[in-house]
């Protein structure tokens, strides 16, 4: 079946014509196909055409009708003959008529027995009915007004045109209910027929010459009737169309419209006869919009008028019938698959798979897989290799086969780069060949891509050991490759040889050797590597050997950095910090070590540590001269007056001595701190300022020489009685808040112990440990109670002697006047 030339696609013949349009970008909105099969059969003699239906006779068809159903056709032709007949089953009528029929129409719904009716046009509109015992009558509808050119029927109303223009009847009411003329007399009625298509049971839309109408049948009113036809016919739209209209069909609410088409030629300036155009457009209320246009190239077009074009449509399918007199070409909506067709035509891959995605349940002829595969092989042609390798991972998807194929393929042009980022790595995995394919092809040129891989992709996918010797190959020619050397020790993790990738890590003093450590507990292969994890990073590696001192003793770590006195402070200082009493052993160690390497923290230790010699610290202390320790040293010896004399002489520090003082307060070593400042006015001055809360400042103020002059003496003396008045408000203060409180107390104390106490069964006496009330309430009785909520019968208390009249609780204190002294009485 040959294919239909739309602008883009190409010819239905095989010749071509100069005046073919180039190649337009939008997609077509139908197909096209010539009709040939066992009804319809066109044959071409001698530039002669001719149709047969069910005979060998070469005669030209007028018109072709078919029912709603399709399956009974009703043909007219020159000969005067009228044929209706099923297509599918032997029902046959025909008719032979004095002159041509030009047109027929068979009723919707033929196949029902009650509407066997058709209609013929010729000088007369005739309607033919099947009668009781299948005998056919025929009627006139109409008459007069010269030859019918076109007839449509639709539900119960019958349209035709002639001469004078568009005609409607009903044939339930058997009444004729508009006449709608035409517009352009100046036209040929047979030249350039009507052309009519219902839309639906009430829209009629008439094509004449270049004009469009569209008319609208309603109901009358019945108020309006009278003699009136109970139906009329409103024309709701009405435009101009470009070419000449020889058929029209609806399509939706859109409109599909053949037009014959005269152009002028640039050599000769003669019209010619060009290729009829099937336009799809959308109507409007005074103009229309068109969708699209597709020129057909049908068999001698070049001889054919407007009247020889004709458009029939089958409503169910969305078909369209273009008649001319050589041939029937169907056009039809197209459908995804034809969608897909032309995105593919066009090199549209990406929209292609998307709507085949989209409506992968509806196409039939393609398939998602080969549209990608095609995409792919476009990308790769036009260069785009980093596109066609990422859209490997969607389109080929699990497909371990197609996988490897396209692998193989971009080895063959170089570009095995390119898709070694989306090659699987698991469901599906490949063949272990093409992992150490790709790793070869980047070992040979790309280290650090080589690196990345070997990074992401899991250790199971290729044959490590073969990796391992390649990458050992390189190195003979580049040993101090960093990316080489940390890769393979990558590889060697994979392998679980650990100890090799530990040493090429600590080489290469890299971050992920205490990773290593920990992930894969080689703590007895470090034992002999401390120095080096220390030289690489001192503060993980005295953090990795504290938190695992039940792998690595401290006795162990202390030996290896033994060598090492500065690492070996590093570790002994972080573990004096964790746990004072761990190091212990260390400490008259760590004095040299904190005098050598971190005198700053040498103090803190000192004070911190309990367990280091003092005598010892004060040795190392005084050969360094280190005064602050020193003092410090001999204040803790018990020798503060040497200490004080280190600071008032070495430090000369006043602040510090009076500081020292106040922290030993001891009152010799304020006098010797006094003796010692008598001369020295700005030690007087710093006495001045602070002594006044620690020794009476009269102390100093008389020792000193008449005549001295001293810096600052009257602001000193100033904040000695400021001081001195502070202390006084201070001491007023809290007089007044304990006297406040007192009498605070006291008023609490008397309102508890105005209260009553509740006596009843369940208290017993403290001391008989019998009920306290008597179990017969008559007899006399008599209880004490004391503040503390003690009880006693009376005759259980010691009888109060002369010297000590009071009595007290014998649970609670009866030597202090507390809660217990007092007590309640309870007689009767």
């Amino acid at each position: 079946m040959a294919e239909a030339e739309e602008r883009e696609t190409g010819s239905l013949e095989e010749s071509t014509d100069e005046s073919e349009e180039e190649e337009s970008e939008e997609e077509p909105k139908l197909k096209y196909e010539r009709l040939s099969n066992g009804v319809t059969e066109i044959l071409q003699k001698d530039a002669a055409s001719c149709m047969t239906v069910h005979d060998k006779s070469c005669v030209k068809i007028n018109q072709i009708s078919l029912d709603e159903s399709g399956e009974h056709m009703g043909v007219c032709s020159e000969d005067g003959k009228v044929q209706v007949f099923g297509l599918y089953s032997g029902e046959e009528f025909h008719e032979t008529f004095d002159c041509p029929i030009k047109i027929i129409a068979v009723h919707p719904h033929f196949l029902r027995s009650s509407c066997k009716q058709f209609v013929t046009g010729g000088k007369k509109l005739l309607l033919f009915e099947r009668s009781w015992m299948s005998r056919w009558k025929s009627s006139v509808l109409h008459e007069g007004e010269g030859n019918i050119r076109s007839v449509k029927w639709r539900g119960h109303l019958i349209a035709w045109a002639n001469n004078m223009g568009v005609k409607i009847f009903d044939v339930t009411s058997k009444q004729r209910i508009t006449n709608v003329p035409r517009d352009d007399v100046s036209l040929r009625p047979d030249m350039y027929p009507c052309s009519l298509c219902w839309k639906d049971s009430v829209t009629l839309i008439v094509g004449w010459g270049t004009s469009v109408k569209i008319c609208s049948v309603k109901e009358r009113h019945a108020g309006e009737m009278r003699d009136l036809p109970s139906r009329y016919v409103e024309i709701v739209s009405q435009f101009e169309t470009e070419f000449y209209i020889s058929g029209l069909a609806p399509l939706w609410d859109q409109l599909v419209v053949l037009s014959y088409v005269k152009e002028v030629s640039e050599k000769t300036e003669s019209e010619y006869c060009a290729r009829p155009r099937l336009d799809i457009i959308q109507p409007l209320s005074e103009t229309c919009e068109e969708i699209s246009s597709d020129a057909l190239t049908v068999r001698g077009f070049q001889e054919n008028e407007c009247r020889d074009y004709h458009l029939e449509h089958s409503e169910g399918e969305s078909l369209f019938y273009i008649v001319s007199p050589r041939d029937v070409v169907v056009a039809k909506e197209r459908d995804q698959d034809d969608h897909i067709d032309w995105l593919l035509e066009k090199k549209k891959y990406e929209e292609a798979l998307m709507a085949a995605e989209i409506s992968q349940k509806n196409i039939k002829r393609h398939k998602i897989l080969d549209i990608g595969l095609a995409y792919i092989n476009h990308l790769v042609e036009k260069g785009e290799y980093d596109a066609a390798a990422r859209k490997c991972q969607k389109i080929l998807g699990k497909n371990a086969a197609l996988w490897e194929y396209e692998v193989y393929k971009f080895k063959e042009i170089g570009q095995l780069k390119a898709i070694s980022p989306y090659l699987p790595r698991g469901d599906p995995v490949l063949k272990p060949l093409i992992y150490e394919m790709t790793l070869h092809e980047f070992l040979e040129s790309d280290y650090e891509g080589f690196a990345t891989l070997i990074r992401e992709w899991p250790g199971d996918l290729y044959n490590n050991s073969v990796i391992v010797q390649a990458v050992r190959g390189h190195l003979k020619k580049d040993s101090q490759n960093r990316t080489l050397l940390k890769t393979l020790a990558e590889l060697y993790t994979y392998d679980k040889n650990y100890s090799s990738a530990l040493e090429i890590y600590l080489t290469l003093r890299h971050k992920d050797a205490f990773q290593l450590i920990h992930k894969h507990n080689l703590f007895s292969s470090i034992k002999d590597k401390i120095v080096l994890l220390m030289d690489f990073d001192s503060e993980k590696a005295v953090d990795m050997l504290l938190d695992n001192e039940d792998k690595i003793s401290i006795k162990k770590v202390v030996e290896e950095l033994e060598d090492r006195p500065e690492l070996q402070h590093v570790y002994l200082h972080k573990l004096f910090r964790r746990d004072h009493r761990k190091g212990q052993r260390y400490h008259e160690k760590q004095i040299s070590l904190y005098a050598e390497y971190d005198r700053p923290n040498l103090l803190p230790f000192l004070r911190d540590s309990i367990h280091c010699p003092l005598e010892k610290a004060l040795e190392i202390c005084q050969q360094r001269n280190f005064v602050e320790e020193t003092v410090y040293l001999l204040s803790r010896m018990g020798n503060s007056r040497s200490a004080l004399k280190m600071i008032t002489q070495e430090l000369q520090d006043v602040d510090k001595a009076i500081e020292f003082a106040k922290e030993q307060d001891d009152g010799e070593l304020w006098e010797d701190l006094i003796l010692y400042s008598i001369d020295k006015p700005p030690f007087i001055t710093g006495l001045l300022n602070n002594i006044g809360t620690h020794v009476d400042p009269i102390l100093l103020i008389h020792r000193i020489k008449e005549g001295m002059e001293i810096p600052n003496l009257r602001d000193s003396l100033v904040k000695i009685l400021q001081d001195y008045n502070l202390q006084i408000l201070l001491r007023e203060g809290c007089k007044k808040i304990l006297v406040a409180d007192s009498l605070s107390l006291l008023k609490k104390m008397h309102r508890t112990q105005m209260k009553g106490v509740l006596v009843d069964e369940e208290n017993i006496c403290e001391s008989c440990l019998s009920p306290v009330l008597p179990s017969d309430a008559a007899k006399p009785f008599s209880v004490v109670v004391f503040h503390c909520r003690h009880m006693f019968h009376k005759e259980c208390l010691p009888v109060p002697s002369m010297s000590s009249p009071a009595q007290f609780c014998n649970i609670c204190s009866a030597k202090h006047r507390g809660p217990g002294s007092a007590i309640l009485e309870m007689k009767k």
